[in-house]
């Protein structure tokens, strides 16, 4: 250091190059540069530090290591007019807990700021960052070898959502959180027995208000604290893997809170936010919109996602709030949005920042999956961008989630007047590449549990979720279960507590459980259930005139079209014999699966294993007729091999932005 405590010659990690890029935008490995990196210099450990804050007049590293004394390691303003602060400590190594102290040029604003780039952080209530390293022996050669055979759109993806503070707790210490490595072996067992082929996390990045469940994200480089360090997560990603699980995390690019510790008047000016309250503040929420239209904004956000892939082998990215996002009115009242150049509500630089952020992803990791949440019927979500889509891979189906759990919410006499609610899905069905999800967001904020959802009495409303789930894993999509779903949590879902596991000692919830096991395996073993979700080739009305009995049925198709599944759908608490469906061939017709068994709490109608086709024709439509029990609140699925040479294989679906997968 010279005289006045600067940071003298700090040899720094970033080359001239990278100046370039960050300056244009396009640097998507910041993380390898900018933040606090352990290294050597002069043959002394130490760590190097580099902050973005162009407005600033003065930048200092202060922390443990020197008594919180903004005057003793200052950082040096480069030359080249990037904004960049950068300085080299010597002897501070892993677990130095600093913050940036920062002088602004603007309004004498002083402030002590965490690391947008920190690995790690304190734990919360504590808001400094933490000098960490992401070393970690990786063991999941063999899944990244594979990724592309788990994550393609003609793969089965059967997902469990979960939060990792409340999917299971200590019941010797409830108000105690499990860390990422006590989870790991109870986690990978129950998914494994259960049979989802993925794990999705509600966001683990580092956020500083638990209740937000992490989608108030500080962090964007940081796994939570609350659960133990970066490695610990490296851990349970890498059994997972190992396991044959895959893993998606959320993300949270659309707004970020405004503690002042944060991203939030980072400099004293509006640095990641935009100025424009209008523009800048989500009134949702009440936190910050990330100003999509600066360069190295859209640069650190893109390298978030980037790390994720990278430094802890995520296999998917789950895009939360995306349609907040688009429109620049949404919730907003007139008034309180600004028209984007053109005079429309389109949000132009977010549209083309989630266009990059898909482009730069599906090149550097073509084995992955980005997922939208977007709830409004914006077009082309799942298109490639060249076309003029937004490129991501796949899409939540909030219309069919919306509608499917209307229609099971009406008393089941009712049912036959809103069977449209049931067929209309199939209309848009293969328009986007759709994940069916029956998610957390449904199961909250006094909306109560799927299973208060349903109607009638317990042992209607178990039927009705065997039903549900067997009418969603039938249908057309990938498909998203959260987290007690599977045995029918009682409750609504709350962050503060386990869920309430004591529920499958009773034979009926353990029944559904089970069910959902079967539905699994059933969906797994039949590539009639996943290999042409996003194609029309791959179902089949057999009939869905029948409101009056509340009956659907339909075929799903393999792409050879020789392996078939018949689907029958009952959906009132009224047994029917002799029930008449069209098939295309005949022979027997063998009876998979019965929601109604009594194995999983049912009532025990059934077909004795399955059915001969007889030859006679159903409404001109088919050759063949099959003559089936359906159980009440029942779903039955048969399945037949066609005989014959195979049918043309039809195309299959791609994500944006990369080569088709080799067989």
């Amino acid at each position: 250091m010279n005289k006045q405590g600067t940071l003298s010659e700090p040899s720094s990690l970033l080359t001239d190059h990278d100046i370039y890029l960050f300056k244009e935008g396009n640097h998507f490995r910041l993380y390898e540069k900018l933040g606090a990196h352990l290294v050597e210099r002069a043959g002394r450990r130490g760590t190097f530090f580099s902050v973005w804050a162009p407005n600033a007049a003065q930048v200092s590293v202060v922390g443990d290591f020197n008594q919180w004394d903004p005057h003793t390691h200052r950082l040096t303003n480069r030359s080249d007019e990037s904004g960049i602060w950068e300085g080299f400590i010597p002897d501070v190594g892993k677990g130095a807990v600093y913050k940036y102290h920062i002088v602004s040029n603007h309004n004498h604003y002083v402030v002590d700021k965490a690391d947008p780039f920190g690995f790690f952080w304190e734990l919360p209530p504590n808001t400094a960052s933490v000098v960490w390293d992401l070393d970690y022996a990786w063991g999941d050669d063999r899944w990244q070898q594979q990724q592309r055979r788990h994550n393609s759109l003609d793969a089965p993806m059967s997902i469990y959502e979960l939060h990792l503070g409340s999917w299971r707790r200590d019941p010797s210490e409830p108000e105690r959180l499990l860390s990422y490595r006590e989870l790991a072996p109870m986690l990978i067992e129950y998914v494994r027995e259960m049979g989802f082929t993925h794990v999705e996390f509600l966001p683990i990045m580092e956020h500083p208000f638990y209740p937000s469940w992490g989608y108030q994200t500080l962090g964007y480089f940081a796994p939570s604290r609350r659960y133990g360090c970066c490695q610990d997560l490296m851990y349970l990603i890498d059994m997972l893997h190992q396991n044959d699980i895959g893993v998606i995390l959320d993300w949270v690019p659309s707004h970020f809170p405004t503690d002042e510790h944060g991203l939030i008047y980072f400099d004293g000016t509006h640095l990641f936010e935009h100025a424009d309250r209008r523009l800048g503040f989500h009134p949702d929420w009440k936190s910050a919109i990330f100003n999509y239209g600066r360069n190295e904004v859209r640069a650190y956000l893109i390298s978030s996602a980037m790390f994720w892939l990278d430094k802890y082998h995520a296999d998917a990215l789950r895009v939360d709030a995306v349609a907040s996002m688009l429109y620049l009115d949404y919730s907003r009242k007139e008034g309180e949005w600004v028209p984007n150049r053109e005079g429309g509500r389109e949000n132009l630089e977010a549209i083309a920042f989630l266009r990059r952020f898909n482009e730069m992803l599906y090149r550097d990791f073509p084995d992955t999956q980005t997922i939208a949440e977007e709830s409004t019927a914006w077009p082309m979500v799942t298109r490639p961008t060249s076309i003029g889509g937004l490129g991501f891979g796949m899409k939540w189906n909030m219309g069919w989630m919306h509608d499917t759990l209307k229609y099971f919410a009406h008393d089941c006499v009712h049912r036959k007047y809103h069977q449209d609610k049931l067929t209309f899905s199939i209309w848009y069905a293969f328009s986007e590449n759709f994940v069916l999800p029956l998610s957390h967001d449904e199961v909250v904020h006094g909306k109560g549990s799927l299973y208060g959802k349903m109607p009638g009495d317990a042992w209607q409303k178990l039927a009705n979720l065997r039903l549900l789930y067997g009418y969603m894993y039938t249908h057309p999509g990938k498909k998203l279960l959260f987290m007690g779903a599977e045995f029918g949590q009682h409750g609504e879902w709350s962050h503060k507590h386990s869920l309430d596991w004591h529920l499958l000692q009773d034979p009926q919830h353990e029944g559904l459980r089970q069910w959902v096991r079967d539905l699994n395996r059933l969906y797994r073993s039949e590539p009639a259930l996943f290999e042409m979700d996003f194609h029309k080739e791959g179902f089949e009305w057999i009939d869905f005139h029948d409101a009056d009995n509340s009956v659907i049925s339909f075929l799903r198709k393999d792409k050879t079209g020789r392996h078939i599944l018949a689907v029958i759908c009952n959906f009132t608490p009224v047994p029917r014999l002799n029930y008449h469906i069209g098939v295309a061939e005949g022979g027997f017709w063998q009876e998979v699966l019965n929601s109604d068994a009594r194995d999983y709490g049912g009532s025990g109608h059934g077909n004795m294993g399955g059915v001969e086709a007889s030859p006679a024709s159903f409404y001109g439509n088919f050759d063949y007729t099959l003559s089936v029990i359906l159980p009440p609140l029942g779903v039955v699925v048969f399945k037949k091999e066609l005989s014959g040479p195979p049918k043309t294989k039809a195309e299959t679906p791609v994500s944006p932005e990369r080569p088709e997968p080799s067989e």
